[in-house]
């Protein structure tokens, strides 16, 4: 492997230093050096096909409800956008974007339509609706927000490498945390902030997200994925915010992942991935799924 390969947090800062690069190009520098790559033109497409992707998700079921496989969400993100329009949104126009397209895209996700797995399908709302919102709010270009999916693409695969992003493993803190985590780190050096920054944004998801089950009504990606995305958007640029800031983190993303893969694994099987407890156990939820 090449000399941009790196196994932890604590080496890819290291290279950051080393070089003078943002995490985003060195993650986008590894994957260039990998024995199989292809050519950097076809990486870079492949990036913007990526970006286009998630972009129509976010703003088709924003634009109008979509119709869900279980039937237990449909137009959340459609009624977000017309009371933001309105001018009725509390959180200020990048959250309330952000949690709007995080929201779309989970409907588009159940609909069964086209999405990017960012990590997860089940998490798959989280990063394009904090990158669409900034891009959006700040008028950010193309070329910047691509680099912001590199940023959260090294931030992803520290996770798969070192711990999980399944929440069948390691319950909903490996899926929306890592989403959210990975959307977190994207966030500050979209801002501006430093490759140490990103990683703190990252470290502060995971531990506000540390111990979130995996519990889906019915087992189906639908309720409660759907809310816990758009609470995914808004823990990423709480994060970021609070490393934009300098606001200082006492324990090291590479220890924050240990501790969420070590939670993880000690979560019942009930609460992973196997609607058997938690939210997919309440009466209601079993009432609308038909069960006794």
């Amino acid at each position: 492997m090449s000399s941009y390969d790196f196994a932890s947090a604590r080496e890819l800062l290291a290279l950051c230093e080393a070089e003078g690069l943002p995490v985003s190009a060195v993650m986008r520098r590894r994957e260039l050096a990998a024995e199989t790559a292809p050519p950097a033109a076809d990486i870079d497409a492949r990036m913007r096909h990526t970006w286009a992707t998630m972009c129509a998700a976010a703003k088709t079921a924003a634009a109008a409800p979509q119709q869900t496989a279980g039937g237990l969400i449909g137009g959340g993100a459609y009624r977000l956008a017309q009371r933001h329009a309105a001018g009725q949104g509390l959180g200020g126009p990048v959250l309330d974007r952000a949690v709007t397209y995080a929201m779309a895209v989970l409907e588009v996700n159940a609909g069964m339509g086209l999405i990017v797995a960012a990590p997860t399908a089940g998490a798959a709302g989280v990063v394009p609706g904090v990158l669409l919102a900034l891009q959006e709010v700040y008028a950010l270009p193309e070329e910047a927000v691509l680099n912001g999916l590199w940023n959260a693409g090294a931030v992803g695969y520290l996770a798969m490498r070192n711990a999980t992003v399944a929440g069948a493993v390691g319950g909903c803190q490996a899926e929306v945390g890592v989403a959210a985590a990975m959307a977190a780190s994207a966030a500050v050096e979209l801002m501006g902030g430093a490759p140490a920054a990103c990683l703190d944004a990252a470290g502060t998801v995971l531990t506000n997200m540390l111990g979130l089950v995996c519990d889906p009504v019915g087992g189906l990606v639908e309720y409660p994925c759907q809310n816990r995305n758009a609470a995914g958007a808004a823990n990423a640029i709480t994060a970021a915010e609070l490393a934009l800031a300098g606001v200082p983190q006492l324990i090291p993303f590479d220890e924050m992942l240990a501790a969420m893969y070590a939670v993880g694994r000690r979560i019942p099987k009930e609460l992973r991935e196997t609607a058997l407890g938690g939210c997919a156990a309440a009466p209601s939820a079993c009432r609308a799924c038909g069960a006794k």
